[in-house]
Protein backbone atom coordinates (compact mmCIF):
# COMPACT_ATOMS: atom_id res chain seq x y z
CA UNK A 1 0.00 0.00 0.00
CA UNK A 2 1.03 3.26 -1.07
CA UNK A 3 -0.42 5.51 1.00
CA UNK A 4 -2.94 4.78 4.03
CA UNK A 5 -6.25 5.77 3.13
CA UNK A 6 -8.23 8.21 5.20
CA UNK A 7 -11.70 6.84 5.43
CA UNK A 8 -14.87 9.53 5.78
CA UNK A 9 -18.25 8.48 7.94
CA UNK A 10 -19.84 8.25 4.28
CA UNK A 11 -17.56 5.03 3.98
CA UNK A 12 -19.42 3.17 6.30
CA UNK A 13 -22.83 4.54 5.97
CA UNK A 14 -23.31 4.80 2.68
CA UNK A 15 -26.93 4.15 3.03
CA UNK A 16 -27.98 6.33 5.67
CA UNK A 17 -28.45 10.18 4.92
CA UNK A 18 -26.40 11.25 7.99
CA UNK A 19 -22.91 11.43 7.27
CA UNK A 20 -21.87 12.67 11.01
CA UNK A 21 -22.23 9.93 12.51
CA UNK A 22 -22.12 5.37 12.53
CA UNK A 23 -22.77 2.88 15.28
CA UNK A 24 -21.97 -0.54 14.88
CA UNK A 25 -21.10 -3.87 16.76
CA UNK A 26 -17.90 -4.89 15.83
CA UNK A 27 -18.23 -8.47 14.60
CA UNK A 28 -20.86 -6.67 11.86
CA UNK A 29 -18.72 -3.96 11.44
CA UNK A 30 -15.29 -6.57 9.81
CA UNK A 31 -18.52 -8.35 8.26
CA UNK A 32 -18.44 -5.51 5.67
CA UNK A 33 -15.59 -3.26 6.04
CA UNK A 34 -12.78 -5.89 6.88
CA UNK A 35 -10.12 -3.32 5.27
CA UNK A 36 -10.20 -1.93 8.65
CA UNK A 37 -7.42 -4.04 9.54
CA UNK A 38 -5.14 -2.90 7.00
CA UNK A 39 -3.36 0.70 8.29
CA UNK A 40 -5.89 3.64 7.69
CA UNK A 41 -6.83 7.10 9.13
CA UNK A 42 -10.04 8.69 9.62
CA UNK A 43 -11.36 12.08 8.98
CA UNK A 44 -13.82 12.04 12.25
CA UNK A 45 -13.30 10.87 15.88
CA UNK A 46 -13.39 7.56 16.80
CA UNK A 47 -14.60 5.36 19.95
CA UNK A 48 -14.22 1.78 20.06
CA UNK A 49 -15.38 -0.52 22.99
CA UNK A 50 -13.95 -4.28 23.14
CA UNK A 51 -16.46 -6.38 25.06
CA UNK A 52 -15.06 -9.56 23.49
CA UNK A 53 -12.01 -11.44 22.27
CA UNK A 54 -8.02 -10.05 22.20
CA UNK A 55 -5.81 -8.91 19.89
CA UNK A 56 -3.74 -5.60 18.95
CA UNK A 57 -4.36 -2.31 18.48
CA UNK A 58 -1.62 -0.25 16.53
CA UNK A 59 -2.24 4.00 17.14
CA UNK A 60 0.28 6.11 15.68
CA UNK A 61 3.28 3.71 16.11
CA UNK A 62 2.21 2.35 19.42
CA UNK A 63 0.63 -0.81 19.91
CA UNK A 64 -2.08 -2.03 22.57
CA UNK A 65 -3.43 -4.97 23.83
CA UNK A 66 -7.23 -5.62 23.11
CA UNK A 67 -8.81 -7.32 25.94
CA UNK A 68 -12.87 -6.66 27.50
CA UNK A 69 -13.22 -3.84 28.70
CA UNK A 70 -10.63 -2.03 26.15
CA UNK A 71 -11.56 0.91 25.13
CA UNK A 72 -10.11 3.62 22.01
CA UNK A 73 -10.78 6.99 21.70
CA UNK A 74 -9.42 8.51 18.35
CA UNK A 75 -8.48 11.65 17.11
CA UNK A 76 -8.88 12.30 13.36
CA UNK A 77 -6.08 11.75 11.26
CA UNK A 78 -4.59 9.27 13.05
CA UNK A 79 -2.96 6.34 11.73
CA UNK A 80 -3.97 3.02 13.03
CA UNK A 81 -4.64 -0.78 12.12
CA UNK A 82 -5.79 -3.62 13.92
CA UNK A 83 -4.58 -7.45 14.25
CA UNK A 84 -7.91 -9.19 16.01
CA UNK A 85 -9.63 -12.70 17.08
CA UNK A 86 -12.25 -14.70 15.43
CA UNK A 87 -14.09 -13.75 18.48
CA UNK A 88 -14.00 -10.24 18.45
CA UNK A 89 -16.36 -8.21 19.33
CA UNK A 90 -17.88 -4.85 21.04
CA UNK A 91 -19.08 -1.40 19.44
CA UNK A 92 -17.72 1.09 17.39
CA UNK A 93 -18.24 5.11 16.57
CA UNK A 94 -17.51 7.61 14.17
CA UNK A 95 -18.67 11.20 14.76
CA UNK A 96 -17.92 14.55 13.61
CA UNK A 97 -16.81 17.27 15.13
CA UNK A 98 -18.91 19.58 13.84
CA UNK A 99 -22.02 17.41 14.61
CA UNK A 100 -20.56 17.44 18.34
CA UNK A 101 -20.30 21.27 18.26
CA UNK A 102 -23.25 22.69 16.62
CA UNK A 103 -25.87 20.40 18.97
CA UNK A 104 -24.20 20.92 22.36
CA UNK A 105 -23.02 24.95 21.66
CA UNK A 106 -22.33 25.43 24.89
CA UNK A 107 -19.40 23.07 24.76
CA UNK A 108 -16.95 21.62 22.44
CA UNK A 109 -15.57 17.88 21.89
CA UNK A 110 -12.04 19.78 22.88
CA UNK A 111 -13.39 19.80 26.20
CA UNK A 112 -12.73 16.42 27.24
CA UNK A 113 -9.26 16.13 28.17
CA UNK A 114 -8.83 12.49 26.91
CA UNK A 115 -9.01 14.26 23.42
CA UNK A 116 -6.13 16.52 24.03
CA UNK A 117 -3.04 15.62 21.47
CA UNK A 118 -0.33 16.40 24.31
CA UNK A 119 -1.07 14.30 27.29
CA UNK A 120 -3.42 11.61 25.95
CA UNK A 121 -3.37 8.47 25.82
CA UNK A 122 -5.50 6.84 23.28
CA UNK A 123 -6.53 3.87 25.85
CA UNK A 124 -8.33 3.03 28.83
CA UNK A 125 -9.39 -0.10 30.48
CA UNK A 126 -12.37 -0.74 32.03
CA UNK A 127 -12.45 -3.69 34.40
CA UNK A 128 -15.68 -6.00 34.69
CA UNK A 129 -18.07 -3.67 36.60
CA UNK A 130 -17.30 -0.63 34.76
CA UNK A 131 -18.05 -2.39 31.50
CA UNK A 132 -21.16 -3.85 32.86
CA UNK A 133 -22.03 -0.05 33.60
CA UNK A 134 -21.07 1.76 30.43
CA UNK A 135 -22.07 -1.34 27.53
CA UNK A 136 -25.75 -0.36 28.27
CA UNK A 137 -25.14 3.46 26.49
CA UNK A 138 -23.69 1.84 23.57
CA UNK A 139 -26.43 -0.95 22.93
CA UNK A 140 -29.27 1.81 23.47
CA UNK A 141 -27.20 4.27 21.00
CA UNK A 142 -26.70 0.83 18.11
CA UNK A 143 -30.54 0.35 19.01
CA UNK A 144 -31.66 4.84 18.10
CA UNK A 145 -29.55 4.73 15.18
CA UNK A 146 -31.04 1.93 13.61
CA UNK A 147 -34.56 2.57 14.29
CA UNK A 148 -36.33 5.36 13.13
CA UNK A 149 -38.26 6.90 16.08
CA UNK A 150 -39.42 10.82 16.76
CA UNK A 151 -36.13 12.91 18.63
CA UNK A 152 -33.55 9.97 16.81
CA UNK A 153 -30.61 12.36 16.78
CA UNK A 154 -31.27 14.16 20.13
CA UNK A 155 -31.31 10.61 22.00
CA UNK A 156 -28.35 9.55 20.06
CA UNK A 157 -26.35 12.91 21.31
CA UNK A 158 -27.56 12.41 24.80
CA UNK A 159 -26.20 8.68 25.33
CA UNK A 160 -22.71 9.50 23.48
CA UNK A 161 -22.15 12.54 25.64
CA UNK A 162 -22.99 10.43 28.88
CA UNK A 163 -20.53 8.27 27.41
CA UNK A 164 -18.12 10.82 27.43
CA UNK A 165 -18.99 11.82 30.49
CA UNK A 166 -18.71 8.08 32.07
CA UNK A 167 -15.08 8.41 29.97
CA UNK A 168 -13.77 11.55 31.55
CA UNK A 169 -14.91 10.72 35.37
CA UNK A 170 -12.81 7.36 34.96
CA UNK A 171 -10.02 9.31 32.68
CA UNK A 172 -9.77 12.11 35.64
CA UNK A 173 -9.41 9.63 38.25
CA UNK A 174 -6.64 7.44 36.72
CA UNK A 175 -4.71 10.52 35.08
CA UNK A 176 -5.23 13.58 37.34
CA UNK A 177 -3.37 16.56 36.26
CA UNK A 178 -0.91 17.84 39.33
CA UNK A 179 -1.66 21.19 38.56
CA UNK A 180 -4.75 22.46 37.79
CA UNK A 181 -4.38 25.61 37.51
CA UNK A 182 -1.69 24.69 34.18
CA UNK A 183 -4.89 22.76 32.21
CA UNK A 184 -5.97 25.30 30.72
CA UNK A 185 -2.50 26.84 29.10
CA UNK A 186 -1.54 23.43 28.37
CA UNK A 187 -5.05 22.78 26.66
CA UNK A 188 -4.69 26.17 24.98
CA UNK A 189 -0.89 25.26 24.01
CA UNK A 190 -2.10 21.69 22.40
CA UNK A 191 -4.40 23.59 20.27
CA UNK A 192 -1.73 26.51 19.10
CA UNK A 193 0.61 23.06 18.55
CA UNK A 194 -2.19 21.35 16.27
CA UNK A 195 -2.15 25.25 14.03
CA UNK A 196 1.13 26.18 14.14
CA UNK A 197 3.66 23.42 14.33
CA UNK A 198 4.37 23.15 10.70
CA UNK A 199 5.60 26.64 10.68
CA UNK A 200 6.53 27.57 13.97
CA UNK A 201 8.70 25.87 15.75
CA UNK A 202 10.41 28.39 18.24
CA UNK A 203 8.95 27.85 22.22
CA UNK A 204 8.96 31.65 22.40
CA UNK A 205 6.48 32.04 19.70
CA UNK A 206 3.49 29.99 21.43
CA UNK A 207 4.83 31.69 24.95
CA UNK A 208 3.62 34.82 23.06
CA UNK A 209 0.58 33.43 21.54
CA UNK A 210 -0.76 31.90 25.58
CA UNK A 211 0.52 35.80 27.51
CA UNK A 212 3.47 34.12 29.36
CA UNK A 213 6.84 34.32 30.02
CA UNK A 214 8.96 31.44 28.16
CA UNK A 215 10.07 30.28 31.46
CA UNK A 216 6.46 29.77 32.46
CA UNK A 217 5.38 27.93 29.55
CA UNK A 218 8.63 25.74 30.31
CA UNK A 219 7.56 25.15 33.84
CA UNK A 220 3.93 24.12 33.06
CA UNK A 221 5.36 21.51 30.29
CA UNK A 222 7.69 20.16 32.74
CA UNK A 223 5.30 20.09 35.29
CA UNK A 224 2.43 18.27 33.07
CA UNK A 225 4.01 16.72 30.95
CA UNK A 226 7.63 16.16 32.44
CA UNK A 227 9.37 17.68 28.96
CA UNK A 228 10.24 20.72 27.64
CA UNK A 229 8.17 23.59 25.62
CA UNK A 230 11.39 22.02 22.74
CA UNK A 231 10.41 18.41 23.50
CA UNK A 232 6.63 18.64 22.97
CA UNK A 233 7.24 20.65 19.28
CA UNK A 234 9.89 18.66 18.13
CA UNK A 235 7.65 15.09 18.69
CA UNK A 236 4.78 16.65 17.71
CA UNK A 237 6.61 17.33 14.16
CA UNK A 238 8.21 13.95 14.90
CA UNK A 239 5.11 12.39 14.96
CA UNK A 240 3.56 14.03 11.67
CA UNK A 241 6.88 12.91 9.79
CA UNK A 242 6.12 9.78 10.90
CA UNK A 243 2.69 9.94 9.06
CA UNK A 244 3.76 11.20 5.81
CA UNK A 245 6.66 8.93 5.39
CA UNK A 246 3.77 6.08 4.97
CA UNK A 247 2.94 7.84 1.90
CA UNK A 248 5.66 6.30 -0.01
CA UNK A 249 4.77 8.57 -3.23
CA UNK A 250 6.16 11.37 -1.19
CA UNK A 251 10.03 12.22 -1.43
CA UNK A 252 11.92 13.24 2.14
CA UNK A 253 12.37 16.40 0.55
CA UNK A 254 8.94 17.13 0.15
CA UNK A 255 8.25 16.06 3.46
CA UNK A 256 10.44 18.26 5.14
CA UNK A 257 9.54 21.12 3.41
CA UNK A 258 5.76 20.87 4.11
CA UNK A 259 7.02 20.41 7.89
CA UNK A 260 8.75 23.77 6.96
CA UNK A 261 12.04 22.53 6.88
CA UNK A 262 14.76 24.74 4.35
CA UNK A 263 17.64 22.43 5.23
CA UNK A 264 16.59 18.97 4.06
CA UNK A 265 19.47 17.95 5.93
CA UNK A 266 18.73 19.18 9.17
CA UNK A 267 15.48 17.34 8.84
CA UNK A 268 17.41 14.23 8.67
CA UNK A 269 19.69 14.97 11.37
CA UNK A 270 16.66 15.85 13.84
CA UNK A 271 14.53 12.88 12.80
CA UNK A 272 17.30 10.39 13.46
CA UNK A 273 18.28 11.99 16.46
CA UNK A 274 14.58 11.47 17.99
CA UNK A 275 14.26 8.50 16.22
CA UNK A 276 17.81 6.68 15.78
CA UNK A 277 16.97 5.60 12.37
CA UNK A 278 17.01 8.29 8.99
CA UNK A 279 13.87 8.71 7.33
CA UNK A 280 14.71 6.65 4.53
CA UNK A 281 15.34 3.65 7.17
CA UNK A 282 12.43 4.54 8.75
CA UNK A 283 10.57 4.20 5.84
CA UNK A 284 11.61 0.46 4.51
CA UNK A 285 10.85 -0.65 8.21
CA UNK A 286 7.48 0.20 7.68
CA UNK A 287 7.15 -1.78 5.02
Amino acid sequence: MSKYPIYSIQRFNCNDVNSDFYINTFKNHLVDHSFVEEPHRHNSYVLVLFTNGSGTHDIDFDTFEIRPGSMFFMQPGQIHHWSLSDDIDGFVVFYSRDMYNLYFRQKTIETYPFYYALENSPEMIFDAKELKAIEPYFYNMLEEYQGNKIMKQDKIMNLLDSIHIEISRKYNEEYVLQAHSYNVKIKDFDILLEKYFRTEKAPSFYASQLHITLKHLNRICNEILKKTTTQVITDRIILEAKRMLMDKKRTINEIATELGFDDYSYFVRLFKKHTVMTPTAFRISKR
